[in-house]
Parts: C-alpha cells; sequence; structure tokens
C-alpha cells in the first residue's frame, strides 16, 4: 500500500478511535464492586456509584456510606480518583455526593479532568423511587470542558429483594462528546449470600445507529465476610467483550475494602485494576 493512502487511512481512523473512547470515560466511572460485576450495579444501590449512576438508588438502603475510589488502565494509562458520601438516613430525601479526578489519553496528550455530582432521591412509596443528579465537568489539555447536564432515575422495589429501573443520563446537551445523552435499563436481585445485576446502556445520538452495551454481574459472599464478583460487559461501541472479577472483605462494623479487575477481550485490550475503601453506618 503506498505511504500516502497509509497515511491518510491513519489520519481518517484515529479521530473515530478517540471519539469511541471518549463517549465512554465518564461513563465508565465506577467502584471495584462494579467494575468487577460487569458494570452492573444501577439496579442495586449497595454503594456510593449509585450517585453517579441511577440517582434514585441512593434512597434505597437507609444508611449513611463513605467511600475512597481509585482505578488505573495499565493499557492506556487512563487513572481515576476519587470520594462520595451519601446520606440516606438522616430524612427521606437522600444526598449524595462524588467528585472525582481524572487523567485520560488523547491524540495529542493527556486531558486531566475534574467530574463532580450532586444527587437527590426521594422514595414516593416503600416501592417507587425517583432522582435526580447534576454533573459538572472541567476538562484541560488537548480535550476542554466546562460544562454541567442532568441525569434522572427512577427504581421500583418489587419486592423486598428485587429491583428494577430506568436512568436518562446527561439530559442537558452541552455539545461535549463526553457528556452525550443515554439511556439505562436494570434490574437487581438480592438474597441474603447472592447478588445479581443486570444492565442495557442505550446511545442513539453518538453514532449513525443506535449503541447498545450489555452488563452482568454476581456476587457470592463467603464466610459472612469475603464477596467474590464476576461480571461480563459486551461494549457496543468497541464491539468487544470485557471480563470482569473481584474479591471484597466487610468487616461487622460495616466497612471494607474491594478490589477489581477488568480485562478487556478484544477492543483497546485494556486491563484496569481497581481499589475501593468504604464505610457505612446503618
Amino acid at each position: 500500500m503506498p505511504r500516502r493512502l497509509m497515511l491518510l487511512l491513519v489520519l481518517c481512523l484515529s479521530p473515530t478511535v478517540y471519539a469511541q473512547s471518549d463517549v465512554e470515560d465518564l461513563r465508565d466511572i465506577q467502584s471495584a464492586r462494579a467494575y468487577a460485576m460487569g458494570g452492573a450495579y444501577r439496579g442495586l444501590g449497595l454503594g456510593t456509584e449509585a450517585v453517579v449512576g441511577n440517582p434514585a438508588a441512593i434512597a434505597l438502603w437507609k444508611m449513611y456510606r463513605m467511600e475512597l475510589h481509585g482505578s488505573w488502565d495499565t493499557t492506556g494509562k487512563d487513572a481515576l480518583g476519587g470520594v462520595s458520601i451519601m446520606d440516606a438516613k438522616t430524612s427521606d430525601l437522600a444526598a449524595g455526593l462524588d467528585y472525582h479526578i481524572l487523567t485520560l489519553r488523547s491524540g495529542e496528550g493527556r486531558t486531566t479532568g475534574h467530574y463532580s455530582t450532586l444527587a437527590f432521591a426521594l422514595p414516593l412509596t416503600p416501592g417507587i423511587l425517583i432522582g435526580t443528579s447534576i454533573h459538572y465537568l472541567r476538562l484541560s489539555g488537548p480535550r476542554q470542558a466546562n460544562a454541567t447536564t442532568v441525569t434522572a432515575g427512577l427504581l421500583l422495589r418489587l419486592s423486598d429483594g428485587f429491583t428494577t429501573g430506568f436512568s436518562a443520563h446527561n439530559l442537558i446537551d452541552t455539545q461535549n462528546v463526553e457528556l452525550t445523552r443515554y439511556y439505562s435499563l436494570h434490574a437487581g436481585y438480592l438474597t441474603g449470600l447472592l447478588t445479581v445485576g443486570v444492565d442495557v446502556r442505550a446511545d442513539f445520538e453518538s453514532r449513525e445507529k443506535k449503541v447498545l452495551t450489555y452488563s452482568g454481574g454476581l456476587e457470592y459472599l463467603l464466610g459472612q465476610a469475603f464477596p467474590v464478583r464476576v461480571g461480563y460487559t459486551y461494549d457496543g461501541f468497541q464491539k468487544a467483550s470485557q471480563l470482569g472479577v473481584g474479591l471484597g472483605f466487610m468487616t461487622e462494623a460495616g466497612g471494607g475494602i474491594d478490589l477489581g479487575y477488568r480485562h478487556d477481550l478484544g477492543g483497546e485490550k485494556g486491563r484496569l485494576l481497581a481499589l475501593t475503601i468504604k464505610l457505612q453506618v446503618g
């Protein structure tokens, strides 16, 4: 192939590759538990990742939570660090706050970002919960952003152990590829020892055709203290699969630590490590 033609193909394809990565960057902010469960967390409300997921889920369990998060992709060198708090006990109106600092790859270097979310949730009845969140994104470097948008969510508690929900993300059009609109339909099943989550994300705007991403995950509690997790994701943007695994330790006081690992099977062939340190009070 002539060198000029090869160079032209590279220049044409490169923006598309980075655009795919940009779209998923903020959707990929999760806890170690969520990474290990394949990203199927929005219907469970088991951690502070609910603040950036379905905001209605922060009112699902009456307790205080605080978590520290960190993750690192050893392939692309993307890294995230964050702190989040939730209060679903003081009043019926639950609230959560999340802040993440991130460094992301870009076509011309690295981009540094600050992503903040304030969320509120209210149970209309014991089985119907609604929530909304406000997101603020600031990016500096090759990719620039200074934008605010909102998310809305609904969660239904169909029984003591079964929940299902819907969330609509980035409803305000900010003209930033990182904050494009998408929707999620999700469900969770919780028993004494077993937790199951499923999630389907739909994006109708980032491509000419709709893009669907499927997630599913399991958690099983060993010895009342050691949760073991496994999950699977089909990434509709990369048309590739991701496998997640993880292990945690829970204290009797409600704290604990979670470790997660996600392995890309194709696509960008990422290798992501995640750590969460958590404290909760019922």
